[in-house]
């Protein structure tokens, strides 16, 4: 007999914490808080998809590396504040990183052309977890939280490229700890930043977004194929603000958590193998 389990799962803080998740917390009586990471601001998001975007080019070539890295440590700021204010809260949490954290892994594709400065590609995010006793980060790797296994895949935040080195390499991760567990694959909760590709999740529907994206399926495709081969319990993803959300895939109950910068989070009910889901907007 399993254990009931009541999770707040949240992400895409971008520098805010709303005040109402320490609410949520104490009234939904949590146990466990699953973040899909983004603890960072894009302060730079729009000057990025100007010169950036589709492009092989990185910001710093554009508009300089003094600029760029001021630009930069203005983001890293911005993400002391949701860590600091997750680690005060009595319930551990556990967490992956986003695609605007910075931290070691790279995502689905490989990069043309050799890099001529290492500064940003430093793991900014392990340093300043360190200060937080209360949050654990599990990106390629696993957390057991009672009768259950999380599995975590940070940092993707398109569909990748299925035929790079990069993408092979974070589908053996995935895949050597997901073989570990091959038995248990109804006690999984597989948590990716992104959610899988081509569901209800993962269309680009925002006003704001970019003209060459907007309108398409932009969700992981190894998360999808992740979820296709292995068919844990339960998905947690977001990335895509917009598309807060359940869906299915096969046997998996997936969530899209929305951003919790716009308030947006799910309260997660598990009980002996089943899963309801309550979004909170």
């Amino acid at each position: 007999m399993w254990r009931r389990m009541r999770i707040l799962a949240l992400g895409d803080f971008h520098g805010d914490f709303p005040k109402k998740v320490n609410k949520i917390v104490k009234r939904e009586k949590i146990d466990l808080i699953v973040s899909v990471g983004d603890y960072l601001a894009f302060t730079y998001r729009n000057l990025w998809f100007e010169k950036c975007y589709g492009k092989n080019i990185e910001l710093w070539e554009i508009i300089g590396k003094k600029r760029f890295k001021k630009l930069e440590l203005e983001n890293l700021r911005t993400g002391e504040k949701p860590l600091r204010e997750l680690n005060k809260i009595k319930v551990p949490v556990i967490t992956i990183t986003g695609n605007v954290d910075r931290s070691r892994y790279e995502q689905e594709y490989d990069r043309k052309g050799k890099i001529d400065w290492k500064w940003p590609y430093q793991d900014f995010f392990s340093k300043s977890l360190r200060k937080y006793k209360n949050i654990k980060c599990f990106d390629y790797s696993y957390v057991k939280f009672r009768d259950l296994i999380f599995i975590g895949y940070p940092k993707s935040s398109f569909p990748g490229k299925v035929k790079s080195k990069n993408y092979r390499k974070n589908k053996e991760r995935l895949e050597k700890i997901f073989s570990r567990f091959k038995k248990d694959n109804k006690k999984i909760i597989f948590v990716s930043h992104n959610v899988p590709y081509d569901t209800k999740l993962d269309k680009i529907t925002s006003k704001e977004a970019h003209k060459k994206v907007k309108g398409k399926h932009y969700g992981s495709k190894l998360a999808r194929r992740i979820i296709e081969k292995y068919q844990p319990m339960l998905a947690i993803g977001g990335h895509i603000h917009e598309n807060q959300g359940k869906d299915k895939l096969g046997e998996t109950i997936m969530v899209n958590t929305g951003a919790v910068h716009e308030g947006k989070m799910a309260v997660i009910d598990v009980d002996n193998g089943r899963v309801k889901t309550k979004l909170i907007s």
